[in-house]
């Protein structure tokens, strides 16, 4: 047995690709896009059919406008297409530079369920993808109170995590390579994936929503090695891209379970309470959570930028 199709025993794996062609190689019940994978998948000849179509279908509109306009029919027919593979649930992101604006981000949220019932998908099978701000947590509040399932993306902290599970979101992403990156950027070390900074911000996270009891899902994300993704066998879920599935499929090397509920219970954790005061100063005194959030909202919000101007040279 595959060490890919070991973890799939405790854990729900989802694909991190916006290439929906390589999703049956893999076999996941889920699918996870953000604004990086969809620019990079848009340019590709397989796929300039939704992008022409996503252009024909807005062409009474002009200017700004219409650019906004094909940019969420391309996300959501993206996800369209993903969802006739996978048998899950496909995220999609909001655009963010929503990610201070509450009121903006559940319409933003409102609209993309919209052009998803349009196409006869269910809000079940969507996840809308939302950066860890307060704000952004605010308008998760919102949208989970309407049906209207989220998935809190950059994120770093456990606070950010605790503000989650008060919302009620039904998901989060803690980014793990993002978290080894600014760690090894800062000390020039090397970590084993047993002491992976990443991974043990998984662990904290998984283990407090046990030992509390919150729904909300944990799902590790942003992976820089099989190491770390084996470290989290037993995690709720995991998005894994393309490559590291590959090397999943391609080993037989036995797989031990090392998150489980009944683990988590004997967790040392003690309970956080938060308003938005105390969010904002426990994120402020954790430099990596404040810089890593900070740099992962411009970069999804350049990219974003980039798959406009692709678009607009093809309009």
């Amino acid at each position: 047995m595959t060490q890919l199709d070991q973890i799939k025993q405790f854990t729900t794996v989802v694909a991190d690709t916006g290439d929906f062609a390589t999703l049956k190689q893999y076999a996941p019940r889920d699918a996870t896009t953000n604004p990086s994978l969809i620019f990079k998948a848009a340019q590709m000849p397989e796929y300039a059919h939704l992008v022409d179509k996503a252009i024909r279908d807005h062409s009474a509109l002009s200017g700004r406008a219409r650019l906004q306009q094909i940019v969420d029919s391309l996300l959501v027919l993206f996800g369209v297409e993903i969802l006739k593979v996978v048998p899950g649930r496909v995220s999609t992101e909001v655009n963010a530079t929503l990610s201070f604006d509450t009121r903006k981000t559940v319409e933003k949220a409102r609209h993309l369920i919209g052009l998803y019932q349009q196409h006869g998908i269910a809000r079940e099978r969507i996840l809308i993808k939302i950066a860890s701000t307060w704000e952004g947590i605010k308008a998760a509040k919102t949208l989970q109170a309407e049906g209207i399932n989220c998935n809190l993306t950059l994120l770093f902290s456990l606070p950010q995590a605790v503000a989650c599970a008060a919302a009620g979101v039904k998901l989060i992403s803690p980014f793990v390579g993002r978290i080894l990156d600014w760690h090894k950027a800062k000390t020039g070390e090397d970590y084993p994936a047993a002491n992976d900074p990443g991974v043990q911000s998984v662990r904290e996270i998984y283990g407090y929503y046990k030992k509390f009891g919150h729904p909300t899902e944990v799902m590790g994300a942003s992976f820089r090695s099989k190491g770390e993704i084996l470290e989290l066998a037993g995690c709720d879920l995991l998005t894994i891209s393309p490559a590291l599935l590959e090397e999943l499929r391609n080993s037989t090397e036995p797989v031990s379970r090392k998150l489980s509920p009944e683990n988590a219970e004997r967790s040392k954790a003690r309970k956080l309470s938060l308003n938005e005061r105390k969010f904002r100063w426990l994120l402020n005194e954790n430099a990596m959570a404040t810089e890593k959030t900070a740099e992962g909202i411009r970069l999804f919000a350049a990219d974003t930028v980039k798959l406009e101007g692709y678009l607009a040279t093809r309009m």
